[in-house]
C-alpha cells in the first residue's frame, strides 16, 4: 500500500454529518472501521449496524441514543484530553438515533461480527486506565473494547494519551499473523492533538514492514488524520514538545480469543529493559472520569 493509501488526511472521507467514514471495504481489508460523527446541537443521526458490530464513543461533547425501546443517555466528556467517557456498544443488525442537545463529536469504531450480542452502556467509572512505558516513553491507555468486562465479538478498542515530547506505540510492534504470542489484527489510528497558544499542533507517526511484506510510512500527522496499519511494525507515535497527542486505536481480526498480542520489532525490545530504572511521567494520568454533580 502507498502512503495515500495507509494515511487518511482530515476530511479525506468526510461527507454529510461524518468526519471520518472508513468501512473496512474502503480501507482494503476485512475487520475493521471507523466513522467519526459530528452533530450539530439539536440534530440526530440514524446508525444502522449491518453486518458490523459498534461503540457509539463521545469524542466530546454527549448525546442519546434511541435503541431497542430504550433511550441511553451519554454524557460524554468536554473533548479527549479532559476525561475518559462513557460509551454504548451495539450488535450487528442493531438500528440506533443517535441525537446531542449541545453537539457533539461521536467516534463509532466498527468491527464485522458473527454474534449478536446484547446493546450494553458502559459508564466512564469502568473505564480500565493503564500507565505505560517509563520516562519519555510514559503514555496513558484507556480501555473501552479491551481487556475489561465488555463483551465483544471482534472489536477491540482503546485510545492514548501522549503527553508532549514523549514517545508512544513505542517499542514498535506488530500483530499481523497467528501465533503463540501474536494475533493477527488490523489497526485504525484515529488522531488528536492539543492545540498551542499559537494554533493548532502536530506529530509523527511511523508504520514499517519486515522483508517479506515491505511497507513504509513516515509522517506528520495532524487533529482528525487517519492511519491505516495492516500489517507490519507501527510506532512511536511521537507527540511534538508542546503538544500533547491524543489517539483512538480501533482493532479487529479473525481470532475468536479477542486477544490483543503483539511481538516487538526485535531491534529495538531492548528498550523496554531500560524502563525500571526510569520515573513515570508526572504529567500521567492526564485524564479521569469527569466529576459531575449529582443529580436530585
Amino acid at each position: 500500500m502507498t502512503t495515500t493509501e495507509l494515511l487518511l488526511r482530515a476530511g479525506a472521507t468526510a461527507h454529510g454529518r461524518y468526519a471520518v467514514d472508513v468501512t473496512a471495504e474502503r480501507a482494503g481489508w476485512r475487520f475493521t472501521g471507523l466513522k467519526v460523527l459530528t452533530l450539530a446541537a439539536g440534530e440526530s443521526e440514524e446508525i444502522a449496524t449491518g453486518d458490523d458490530e459498534a461503540l457509539v464513543l463521545p469524542l466530546r461533547g454527549g448525546c442519546t441514543v434511541e435503541v431497542k425501546g430504550r433511550v441511553v443517555e451519554l454524557a460524554g466528556r468536554p473533548d479527549v484530553f479532559a476525561a475518559v467517557t462513557d460509551h454504548l456498544y451495539l450488535p450487528l443488525g442493531t438500528t440506533a438515533r443517535v441525537t446531542s442537545a449541545d453537539g457533539a463529536t461521536l467516534a463509532v469504531p466498527t468491527s464485522r461480527a458473527r454474534r449478536r450480542l446484547p446493546v450494553s452502556y458502559q459508564p466512564a467509572d469502568r473505564v480500565r486506565t493503564e500507565l505505560r512505558g517509563a520516562g519519555q516513553a510514559s503514555r496513558q491507555v484507556n480501555n473501552y473494547a479491551l481487556a475489561n468486562e465488555l463483551e465483544t465479538d471482534h472489536l477491540l478498542v482503546c485510545e492514548v494519551l501522549t503527553p508532549a515530547g514523549n514517545w508512544s506505540s513505542y517499542p514498535p510492534h506488530k500483530h499481523d499473523e497467528h501465533t503463540a504470542d501474536e494475533r493477527e489484527l488490523e489497526e485504525i489510528y484515529y488522531f488528536e492533538v492539543r492545540p498551542g497558544p499559537g494554533g493548532p499542533g502536530f506529530a509523527f507517526h511511523r508504520t514499517y514492514g519486515t522483508a517479506q511484506r515491505p511497507l513504509e510510512l513516515t509522517a506528520e500527522v495532524r487533529s482528525g488524520d487517519v492511519v491505516l496499519t495492516p500489517h507490519g511494525y507501527h510506532g512511536p507515535s511521537m507527540a511534538a514538545p508542546g503538544y500533547d497527542l491524543y489517539y483512538l486505536n480501533v482493532m479487529a481480526g479473525p481470532a475468536e480469543d479477542r486477544a490483543w498480542m503483539m511481538t516487538d520489532d526485535p531491534a529495538h525490545a531492548w528498550v523496554r529493559g531500560t524502563w525500571d530504572a526510569q520515573e513515570l511521567d508526572p504529567r500521567l494520568p492526564m485524564t479521569r472520569p469527569v466529576e459531575r454533580e449529582a443529580r436530585p
